[in-house]
């Protein structure tokens, strides 16, 4: 109750106060479930994945798609707001259904392959939706979807974000999530002691695949306009680069990664505008945040590869004068 006070009274502050701070939190909150959800296939099971912007597009237009559909329809007996929150939970399944049906299409052909084949064939993928949506008149071609309902607030970005966290931990504890961790660490030694490890890997993709489609929802619903261009390789390995920072494995190390690196460049920004307003760096801002953001990165890999939390989360690397979680709650 004292956690969570501040936080709403935060939220409440935010969303009145500050429309660009509302938007910066919702772009973290989807950033945190793409992170999240790709951890479990790049960083439990041990694949390399580099198509999540692909799954991202599928569950945005067709969660958008679904909500525009469903526009000017309302629930009767109910207030606006709870019936566009509830058109808007069934957009965010549908996104995610379909995402996952796309990741199973893939996952089930792609999965028996290893390593940098697999990569090809992600990334093949996400380059093909993203060349569909393009070229189809349904989808606005270049021009993407406008129009959408902005329904998603930060509460529901914030359950989403809950949801995808609290598989992933239960995942992570149970008898599926241990042969996924033994897929990881020796593949062909959990095959001879009979895990089916192709099946495996394909329930792993699918469930990743379905959150990126939740979260390609999420986006749709709270940009004036979603178009091709946001799901580009570009955000796929903005994504890769957030679970390998926050340490392959580790739950709460993608989550911190996502809040950082989503945070950083704004930082940059702000800083090199204060710069530049009374120096010669007005108009090199762009050219000189960017530079910094990845050498920010290089800096950090360099110093410690294994990410933050390598396969450890936040309360098994805590001081021991913190207390820590015991082990029967993790």
């Amino acid at each position: 109750m004292l956690v969570a006070v501040p936080v709403v009274m935060l939220f409440g502050w935010v969303m009145s106060e500050s429309p660009f701070a509302t938007y910066l939190l919702s772009i973290m909150g989807v950033n945190i479930v793409l992170a999240v959800s790709l951890n479990i296939v790049n960083g439990m099971t041990g694949q390399f994945s580099i198509g999540h912007a692909g799954f991202m597009a599928v569950g945005a237009y067709v969660a958008g798609l679904l909500s525009l559909v469903l526009k000017d329809i309302a629930i009767t007996g109910l207030p606006v707001v709870v019936s566009d929150q509830i058109f808007l939970l069934v957009a965010l399944g549908a996104g995610g259904v379909v995402a996952a049906v796309c990741g199973l299409a893939v996952g089930l052909p792609s999965l028996r392959l290893r390593g940098d084949y697999l990569a090809i064939v992600t990334l093949g993928f996400g380059e093909i939706i993203r060349v569909v949506v393009q070229n189809t008149e349904a989808f606005g071609r270049s021009l993407g979807l406008s129009g959408i309902p902005q329904t998603a607030g930060l509460p529901m970005i914030g359950f989403c974000v809950f949801l995808v966290v609290l598989v992933a931990r239960r995942l992570a504890g149970s008898s599926h999530g241990r042969s996924l961790w033994a897929i990881r660490e020796d593949e062909v030694a959990a095959e001879a002691m009979g895990v089916d490890t192709t099946g495996y890997k394909v329930r792993a993709f699918v469930i990743s695949s379905f959150f990126a489609g939740i979260a390609g929802g999420l986006f749709a619903h709270f940009v004036p306009i979603i178009n091709p261009g946001s799901f580009t390789f570009v955000k796929s390995m903005e994504v890769v680069v957030m679970v390998v920072m926050g340490g392959l494995g580790s739950t709460t190390g993608a989550i911190i990664a996502a809040m950082f690196l989503t945070l950083l460049p704004e930082a940059l920004r702000s800083t090199f505008n204060a710069l530049g307003a009374e120096g010669s760096l007005a108009q090199k801002v762009d050219q000189i945040r960017m530079p910094v953001y990845g050498l920010m990165l290089v800096v950090l890999m360099l110093l410690r590869p294994e990410g933050l939390f390598g396969t450890k989360e936040i309360w098994e690397v805590l001081p021991r004068w913190i207390p820590r979680r015991r082990k029967g709650l993790a």
